[in-house]
């Protein structure tokens, strides 16, 4: 069965983790086609986000986006927008949700996302 919107995109978080949820059926599914493309890339990207979702010491791979970027909205709440680049064109955006210690997948995919462009 193939994941959707809500479920966790792995196991459970350990200690201080954060819990690494889909936040919609498309994240979902642009999950499993960079798992398809670059299987170890996004393994190393899934236990980075979980571990330390604001990390700042590879900034070419993991940041915060800028602008009006920066930011999204879920489930009524601002909430910080990072990404991560996963392959040359592969990108996960996830929204950090610090009171419930997740990290929301809003995009997920093999090429630039639209918003970009």
């Amino acid at each position: 069965m193939s994941p959707k919107r809500g479920d966790r995109a792995a196991p459970p978080p350990v200690d201080d983790e954060y819990d690494v949820r889909f936040a919609n059926s498309e994240a979902a599914d642009g999950w499993e086609n960079l798992g398809h493309q670059a299987v170890g890339n996004l393994r190393r990207a899934f236990e980075r986000i979980r571990a330390t979702p604001r990390a700042a010491d590879s900034p070419s791979r993991q940041h915060r986006l800028k602008g009006a970027l920066g930011t999204g909205v879920f489930k009524g709440q601002g909430l910080e927008r990072w990404q991560y680049e996963v392959t040359g064109g592969g990108r996960i955006w996830y929204l950090i949700d610090d009171a419930r210690r997740t990290a929301w997948i809003t995009y997920a995919g093999t090429g630039h996302p639209k918003a970009t462009d």
